[in-house]
């Protein structure tokens, strides 16, 4: 985590300017990269390269967040014992979630996509990322408090699936709940929440995905 300190402006090297053109081409084209992307609950087991998912973690540390506290840390799970442990429990919690706790609306709007409380995938895909959000930094005795913690967690999660995705990887988001199995099973601290568990792999030979279609600029953005 970065140390506190008075404010030393840089100068900005980074950025690179293109012209119209090149922009707009760039943008369709990752606009079409990504609607490619889908999420996928059919893994198959082939391992998967462990530089690609270090790569793509470094890019999600990227993300913007409040007062650069970088309140994130990213669990890579590919122990099969390990996996093992995280499905019995996310599929106890969500067995309690369908029977009991989830709403019938609820339940109707999930139907369509064929999901109910068995979670193999938290198995067979080779790779598990449990991300965590800091609601504080522990420093000795002292808590600091961090700030924007769910945006700014958001933002490195959405980052991380994108580069997933362009590194040629499907990925799924599941988040059972409660996810405090997760902090026992990967002995994680009390100052971190279970944000979300993200599913990484190659999609089976067979794989099958909801037909579904996408909502168009028009009802999803305006301008004023």
């Amino acid at each position: 985590m970065m140390d506190g300190g008075s404010y030393r402006p840089v100068p900005l090297s980074t950025f690179t300017r293109r012209d119209e053109v090149e922009m707009a081409r760039r943008a369709r084209a990752f606009r079409d990269e990504m609607r490619r992307r889908r999420t996928v609950r059919d893994y198959s087991p082939e391992p998967v390269p462990g530089e690609v998912i270090d790569a793509c973690i470094e890019a999600a540390g990227t993300a913007p967040n409040g007062a650069n506290r970088q309140p994130w840390h990213f669990v890579v799970v590919g122990d099969p014992a390990v996996k093992h442990r995280i499905r019995e429990a996310a599929e106890h919690e969500e067995m309690d979630f369908y029977e009991h706790r989830a709403p019938p609306e609820w339940l109707e709007a999930l139907a369509h996509l064929g999901t109910d409380e068995h979670k193999p995938f938290l198995e067979t895909a080779p790779v598990l990322i449990a991300v965590f959000a800091e609601k504080y930094e522990l420093r000795g005795e002292e808590k600091l408090k961090n700030y924007y913690v769910t945006e700014s967690v958001g933002i490195a999660t959405g980052i991380l699936i994108t580069a997933l995705h362009h590194a040629g990887l499907a990925t799924l988001t599941h988040t059972p709940s409660p996810m405090g199995f997760l902090n026992e099973i990967l002995d994680r601290p009390p100052n971190e929440r279970p944000f979300l568990l993200l599913v990484v792999g190659y999609p089976a030979a067979d794989a099958l995905v909801p037909d579904i279609t996408r909502k168009p600029l028009d009802r999803i953005a305006s301008r004023r």
